[in-house]
């Protein structure tokens, strides 16, 4: 199987593994990949040429070291690039920022129960008037603060040739997912970002070497 396909069937694993863990977000998962920016020819050669990937410290304290774990982890779990922890040895190195920050979402819920029973009778005549009427109301109402502790992890990184040029970068960010927590879904967003940014260039290397074989048809 080439690079590409290979690109493309793990692409779409990833995407759907994403899709499906992020469905508790708000739309997030749902509005699919960014658009694709412009890429110069060199840097597309460049980014097909790599091979082995050394993830760099990532600024950010502690939380940011358990993040680079997941991204070796995610990364790996491609399996389009060898992940060395020998700097030396890599094709293009890894680095940015990433945190993992908790926070408490407050918010009111408010229960109430009601009821209500009445009857009456009522007669007249022209010497006076009698009646009897009655009524029961019943009412509970209950309000409770709710305080649930959540994460909100990012990470912005960039891949970076052995000369400096930035190949490819992306931010993402996540609160968590159905079956991830927020630094896991990170990483693999950036994982799929990554995956997509090199079927991207697969693609527009073949189309240059083999135009014809690649354009549309007249209609």
């Amino acid at each position: 199987m080439t690079r590409l396909l290979r690109a493309g069937a793990v692409c779409s694993g990833l995407l759907l593994a994403v899709t499906g863990s992020g469905q508790a977000q708000t739309g997030e998962a749902l509005a699919g990949p960014r658009p694709a920016t412009a890429v110069s020819p060199q840097l597309q050669a460049e980014l097909l040429s790599v091979r082995r990937i050394y993830v760099a410290e990532l600024n950010g304290g502690k939380a940011a070291e358990a993040l680079r774990e997941l991204l070796i982890s995610s990364l790996n779990a491609t399996r389009l690039f060898i992940l060395t922890d020998n700097p030396d040895r890599a094709d293009a190195i890894l680095k940015g920022a990433a945190d993992d920050r908790g926070f408490t979402d407050t918010f009111d819920v408010k229960e109430g129960i009601t009821g209500r029973v009445g009857s009456g009778r009522a007669s007249g005549n022209l010497s006076g008037f009698s009646g009897s009427t009655g009524g029961v109301a019943i009412g509970d109402n209950e309000s409770h603060n709710i305080k649930e502790r959540k994460h909100e992890a990012y990470a912005a990184v960039r891949l970076c040739g052995r000369d400096g040029d930035v190949l490819w970068a992306t931010t993402e960010e996540s609160q968590g997912g159905k079956f991830r927590g927020a630094s896991a879904e990170v990483a693999a967003k950036v994982a799929r970002d990554l995956t997509l940014a090199l079927g991207r260039a697969e693609r527009a290397s073949t189309a240059a070497e083999f135009p014809t074989a690649t354009a549309k048809p007249a209609q």
